[in-house]
């Protein structure tokens, strides 16, 4: 019986998970489809309970529903629960497990470049499900200080409030965005990442970043979850003004890699992944997300 897997958003157009995760099922061997289910708010929780049925292996969960998603489950694992949103769930026996592989993406992303995130200042824009992976990421590594933004203020307000009881030694904070300018010259930064949508290919937004230019350190590195054939507004600006830039496809296909371990028990071929990944943008874009 052939298998099933997906991934849950609304809208769909830009993942690129159903290429990479199927270079991965083919790759192995495995009889499974990994298909895009575009699912519309009302039909969530039809299409979550879909996947107790015994040929599924369970879906990614990407924008809008890393959080909606929680209270469908039977549980949640410990990441997951500390992150607040889920991005894989996994069907067990006909019971619905969900996990946070973007936590262990996004180490593995900077790893990969051989960044090390503790004792860093981090800036963190945005504050989505995305975001809460990455500041938890941080502080489970120990970063020395970290702080969030977000046009929004109260969203980066509350989420630092509920993830201030894990941080241990690092200073947790939240500041408004106009006050990014005071906070850069009393703190600067060695590591900014961009959680919002702004860049986003194919968007009006596409040509926008989240952060001027004179606020990005000459010696930091920044990071962008958004993903396309071309880089962003603000790695460009981050590239002329001498920063390491990192976009959010290692990310994708590391955080891949872990929910496809997840649903196989199977060691994922990170190799198969990362090139269907890069051969899939060569023509159109594409935004960060499962």
């Amino acid at each position: 019986m052939t298998k099933r897997l997906g991934v849950i958003g609304y809208p769909l157009g830009h993942s690129l998970s159903p290429v990479f995760q199927q270079a991965a099922l083919d790759a192995l061997g495995i009889d499974a489809r990994y298909e895009r289910w575009e699912t519309p708010p009302e039909r969530l929780p039809e299409v979550v309970a879909s996947l107790r049925q015994a040929d599924c292996l369970g879906a990614n969960v990407t924008v809008p529903y890393k959080e909606a998603v929680i209270p469908l489950l039977d549980e949640l694992e410990e990441v997951a629960r500390q992150a607040g949103a889920v991005n894989t769930i996994v069907n067990r026996g006909g019971r619905l497990s969900g996990h946070n592989t973007d936590v262990a993406g996004f180490l593995q992303a900077l790893h990969s470049v051989g960044f090390q995130p503790r004792g860093c200042a981090a800036l963190v824009l945005g504050a989505g499900g995305a975001a809460r992976a990455v500041v938890l990421a941080l502080l489970r590594e120990r970063a020395a200080w970290v702080t969030v933004t977000n046009r929004t203020y109260h969203r980066a307000f509350r989420l630092v409030e509920e993830l201030r009881p894990l941080a241990g030694r690092t200073v947790l904070t939240s500041i408004p965005m106009t006050f990014i300018a005071l906070h850069q010259a009393n703190i600067g930064w060695d590591l900014i990442v961009n959680c919002t949508v702004l860049g986003m290919p194919g968007t009006v937004d596409e040509n926008k970043s989240p952060l001027p230019a004179e606020f990005i350190p000459e010696d930091a590195l920044v990071f962008d979850l958004v993903y396309g054939p071309r880089p962003t507004k603000l790695l460009q600006d981050a590239a002329a003004r001498g920063a390491r830039t990192l976009d959010g496809l290692p990310m994708l296909v590391y955080q891949g890699a872990e929910s496809f371990r997840l649903w196989t028990g199977l060691e994922p071929p990170l190799e198969a992944m990362m090139q269907a990944a890069r051969q899939a943008l060569q023509p159109v874009g594409a935004q960060g997300g499962p």
